[in-house]
């Protein structure tokens, strides 16, 4: 287990974070990792139900942060659990910061990275298909998939291809296999860029990430308080996507088709966003901690009871 005494870096966009959720006084931290951004939340005066699937994650919080104003549930915020958990709390404020922690990426042995040796397994709780697993046992239309639209992969038929003939021969089990398999259909000028791409989107299937995003969004917002906001922390084209047409869409007063003649839809917004364009990290954090550089924030208001 990692060690709790560790310092931890700054969260990702905690001023702005933080300035979100001024004056919220029931927070909930969805996805709690090391508990930088529940901390500063509990400083701020908010009671804070922290939620992540990895037990180790919610080991270190609690020995960082104690029990007091804090609860803890270990599940996935998409799951069954987590939903009722956070709307019986009856949050005023709730943040998502998705992908992975640092700590997750610095244990070679949780398999997010690509650094040589480093077993294939990429999940973010205890349970669940390895990436190991999936490689060697999707098809290649699935594989080609996963690559053309996690990835943004040009060549994903001929990478979903290049895997299939390699695992008749040896099935994937390490960082190295799909090194190889990338290194070979992209050729001799493939590097990190391309690794850090290919193999976050193999994570992202293999913890089934924008399923369980598109399941949680709406039951987050029903679960705020008249005012309450919604913070969302992406780092992935799609992720961001998803986020953005359901916060317009909310923030929409008719959500009719076009050309329909009379307004038939709830008629009225369901709140706004605030501001209108996503926050995204200034030089200085992403000198401090590169990871931040294709974070982007967006924040949505709920709006009074009707």
């Amino acid at each position: 287990m990692a060690d709790p005494t560790t310092p931890v870096h700054v969260p990702v966009l905690l001023g702005p974070v933080l300035s979100a959720a001024a004056g919220m006084r029931r927070a909930v931290d969805a996805t709690l990792g090391d508990g930088g951004h529940a901390q500063a939340l509990r400083r701020a005066g908010a009671e804070v139900l922290g939620i992540d699937r990895d037990g180790d994650a919610i080991a270190v919080s609690r020995r960082r942060l104690g029990n007091e104003g804090m609860q803890y549930l270990q599940a996935s915020y998409a799951s069954p659990e987590a939903l009722a958990a956070v709307a019986a709390f009856r949050p005023d404020f709730i943040l998502l910061d998705l992908g992975v922690s640092s700590r997750q990426l610095d244990d070679a042995e949780r398999g997010f990275t690509f650094r040589p040796g480093a077993p294939l397994d990429m999940r973010m709780g205890p349970t669940g298909q390895p990436a190991a697993a999936f490689l060697n046992q999707a098809d290649e239309p699935e594989l080609a998939r996963v690559f053309a639209d996690y990835g943004d992969e040009r060549r994903a038929r001929a990478l979903a291809r290049e895997i299939v003939r390699r695992r008749a021969r040896r099935p994937f089990a390490t960082s190295d296999d799909l090194v190889n398999a990338v290194r070979a259909t992209l050729g001799a000028r493939s590097g990190p860029s391309d690794f850090a791409r290919l193999f976050q989107a193999v994570r992202i299937e293999v913890n089934d990430e924008l399923a369980g995003l598109g399941r949680a969004l709406p039951a987050f917002r029903d679960a705020l308080t008249p005012g309450g906001r919604l913070a969302v922390i992406t780092y992935h084209s799609g992720e961001d996507r998803l986020v953005k047409l359901a916060f317009r869409e909310w923030a929409s007063s008719c959500i009719c088709p076009p050309r329909q003649p009379v307004c038939t839809c709830r008629g009225r917004p369901l709140g706004q966003l605030v501001p209108r364009k996503p926050i995204v990290p200034d030089a200085d954090e992403i000198a401090a901690n590169p990871r931040a550089r294709s974070a982007h924030l967006r924040i949505f208001q709920a709006g009074d009871a009707a």
